[in-house]
């Protein structure tokens, strides 16, 4: 019985394992500025990584904000569409993602419960690149739209 156990939890493991693996969106994004279209009163994710925790996802951004500061922001949740808290994001206290298809996740970052960005982020058939476009309300409430286009290295 007790090798059954473990036998089943190393297969689920493994199996768990080649499902992240699979995932277009799982690994380490550049920032590719030639190719974004950015407002000048939003942060700038240069770097953003997606991996597994357990059973979870892990996104980490590494960016700056629109007051130039740097900043580290941290998001630990699954794919469902309910909020999750994040650490360290300028613009917000909690994020969800939603899966929308295999390349496709759909986001929601609010403050407070408040939705203060929305976006869709689309990683291209062959792997390689990843188109983040979002809607945000600045410091100053002004509504204002980005268009960052990342590589995956």
């Amino acid at each position: 019985m007790k090798a059954r156990t473990v036998l089943a939890t190393v297969v689920g493991f493994f199996a768990g394992l080649a499902l992240y693996a699979a995932d277009p969106q799982m690994g380490i994004w550049k920032l590719n500025e030639s190719k974004s279209k950015l407002a000048p009163s939003g942060a700038k994710n240069t770097i953003v990584v997606y991996s597994a925790v357990g059973d979870d996802m892990k996104v980490t951004i590494e960016g700056v904000d629109w007051r130039g500061k740097t900043f580290h922001d941290e998001w630990i949740g699954k794919f469902d569409g309910k909020d999750y808290p994040v650490k360290g994001d300028p613009l917000g206290d909690s994020r969800s993602y939603t899966k929308v298809d295999a390349n496709t996740l759909s986001f929601t970052g609010k403050m407070g419960g408040k939705t203060i960005f929305t976006g869709t982020t689309v990683v291209s058939p062959d792997g390689k690149t990843r188109s983040v476009t979002s809607s945000a309300t600045d410091a100053q409430g002004k509504m204002y739209s980005t268009t960052a286009v990342y590589d995956k290295q």
